[in-house]
């Protein structure tokens, strides 16, 4: 019998020692050797709307894994304002700066759309890093795809319309929780994409009048993706390249 390809493995098929399902990628990615040695510790929690896992500059105490739902890394100005310059869902990690030595942070990661997933404790992740080259290798190329989309995204937030924004928000949002239905106001949609909500109100009002979307209270539901993705701006299309490279696509 042909030994199964470890890549391979799907969601449920993989559990933390208090038999928790893994969902998230770079875990079921990994050789059996190495997952085994991070198993135990494996801490499953929930992530529930608007929980901060970590503020800006301060101490790194947790590697994150979500199994679903949504994290924002946003940026905060001394002003308080904000803007969201990437996101991460199932495919991802959340404490990164860690892997490489980095105890500090400077951006706020918040849960945008509640999931659940796993925490490790720092010091742990890395000493289990020193002992498992899979795992150096996968963090090394999600980091590297992780930058360029939120270099892309900085450029869409400075040079693109906040209808070409919101829509392309929304198709990443999809593509990471698998549902035509997303949980999100206003407000925080404004917060997030670094505009007031009288924009962001105007932006999907134009997207609705298209049949693209409806937005019922505290939600967003897309009707439409295929034209939905010809009113968002290039940005998606090369984002949507690095997701195939993470295997979103």
């Amino acid at each position: 019998m042909a030994r199964r390809d470890v890549h391979t493995v799907q969601s449920g098929e993989r559990t933390n020692a208090d038999g928790k399902p893994v969902g998230n990628k770079i875990l079921l990615a990994l050789p059996d050797n190495e997952y085994l040695s991070i198993r135990a510790q494996l801490e499953f929690i929930d992530l529930p709307s608007h929980l901060v896992l970590h503020e800006p500059h301060d101490s790194l105490h947790y590697v994150y894994f979500p199994n679903g739902g949504l994290l924002s890394f946003v940026v905060v100005m001394e002003s308080g304002a904000t803007v969201e310059v990437g996101i991460v869902g199932k495919e991802g990690i959340a404490g990164n700066p860690s892997a490489v030595g980095l105890m500090w942070n400077p951006l706020r990661e918040v849960v945008q759309i509640a999931g659940d997933g796993f925490r490790v404790k720092v010091g742990v992740f890395q000493d289990t890093l020193r002992s498992s080259p899979k795992l150096q290798m996968i963090l090394s190329r999600y980091t590297m795809l992780h930058c360029l989309q939120v270099s892309q995204t900085a450029a869409c937030n400075r040079l693109h319309s906040a209808e070409q924004r919101l829509a392309r928000w929304l198709l990443m949002t999809q593509d990471r929780v698998d549902s035509g239905v997303v949980p999100i106001t206003h407000d925080f949609l404004a917060t997030m994409l670094g505009t007031d909500r009288p924009t962001i109100s105007l932006a999907a009002g134009i997207l609705q009048k298209k049949n693209l979307i409806e937005y019922p209270r505290g939600a967003v539901k897309i009707l439409n993706r295929k034209k939905l993705e010809r009113s968002a701006c290039e940005c998606y299309g090369i984002i949507q390249q690095l997701n195939g490279e993470l295997g979103l696509k």
